[in-house]
């Protein structure tokens, strides 16, 4: 068996994650919006005025919910490309992000932020009367800010960090079926000065799937030796779970990578998912161990034996297949998972 995302032997060296992001009236560097799974590509947002540290940019997208096959619904930044996880929405800590959200379904629904600042009315929530119908567009503002000193001269956080969004109106009050259906994806708040990567991908554990599939069906990841890559885990549903990657290992805080040689950041290769949880880390794919397939799993027994594993390749520098790699794709492609019964989430 042959999988036909791997079996030849050179690896397309992909479009860099890092792009320049087009103003109305002046060019501003920073994160982008961008795909996930590093199979889509990049697009671009909107700004409309020039990039001040101080006061931050507002940055305008439209994002598109559509119907796709097997009843499930996802995101996506142009009509026809919804994915999911949907795509990841990037931006700096003091910047605002103006989300047009074009509903192309046949079901109400709308997009919850976490981890950033936002009014009533763009919660994204029935309590506040936020939310799509059918064929509706509406604009929700998201807000970041940097960390500050409050009364008494505490300092409190800001909105960096690793966050998700996710649909809230679907089905009900809380959003479950637009949740079970895809509606869901990563946000990125970066502090000025945080390193940015060369790959990205978003891992969500819903309930007994990995990005709504089970293996062998998880899309495979790919990386080449050496190359900076950015993992942002979420997870959904009713069912706890640990993140497990096999063969490297990140710090246990905001980045995943420790501030210096005398960091006393616990270092951790497996941490807790749980549902409506979040975090990202950074590796360097390869470092310390060579290329290969990697597995990434949660590391509750049953849920990997019933489905919920994945592979990380990392090519070799020239982006073709390291020795014994096939052959391990091979394995993992004609794995038999017993779908998890006979057991309890």
């Amino acid at each position: 068996m042959s999988d036909k995302h791997a079996q030849t032997g050179q690896f397309r060296r992909q479009v860099s994650r890092r792009s320049m992001l087009a103003g109305a009236a002046v060019g501003v560097a920073a994160p982008v919006v961008g795909a996930t799974l590093g199979s889509a590509p990049l697009a671009a947002a909107q700004g409309n005025r020039g990039e001040n540290p101080q006061q931050g940019t507002t940055r305008r997208i439209t994002m598109y919910a559509e119907e796709l096959p097997g009843a499930q619904i996802g995101y996506g930044l142009a009509p026809g490309e919804a994915t999911i996880p949907g795509p990841i929405l990037e931006i700096w800590e003091g910047d605002t992000l103006e989300v047009e959200l074009v509903n192309n379904t046949t079901k109400r629904l709308s997009i919850h932020p976490h981890g950033v600042d936002y009014s009533v009315d763009s919660d994204g929530s029935p309590l506040n009367d936020s939310f799509n119908e059918p064929g509706e567009t509406r604009t929700y503002v998201w807000r970041t800010r940097a960390p500050f000193k409050a009364k008494g001269g505490l300092w409190m956080p800001g909105s960096a960090g690793y966050w998700h969004y996710h649909d809230h109106a679907m089905g009900g009050d809380h959003g479950t079926d637009g949740l079970r259906a895809g509606l869901y994806g990563a946000l990125i708040v970066r502090r000025r000065g945080d390193l940015l990567p060369d790959r990205q991908f978003t891992v969500v554990f819903n309930d007994m799937t990995i990005n709504n599939k089970m293996a062998p069906e998880v899309p495979l990841l790919e990386a080449r030796l050496g190359e900076r890559v950015e993992f942002v885990a979420i997870g959904h549903g009713n069912t706890f779970h640990t993140f497990h990657l096999h063969a490297h290992r990140w710090a246990n805080n905001r980045t995943g990578m420790l501030e210096g040689p005398n960091d006393s950041s616990q270092v951790i290769d497996n941490r807790d998912l749980n549902p409506g949880d979040s975090f990202g880390f950074q590796v360097i794919a390869g470092e310390g161990v060579g290329p290969g397939v990697w597995m990434y799993h949660c590391h509750v027994q049953f849920h990997s034996d019933g489905g919920m594993a994945g592979v990380f390749l990392v090519r070799n520098e020239d982006g073709s297949l390291p020795e014994g790699a096939q052959a391990a794709l091979d394995r993992y492609y004609g794995h038999q998972h017993d779908g998890g019964h006979g057991h309890e989430g």
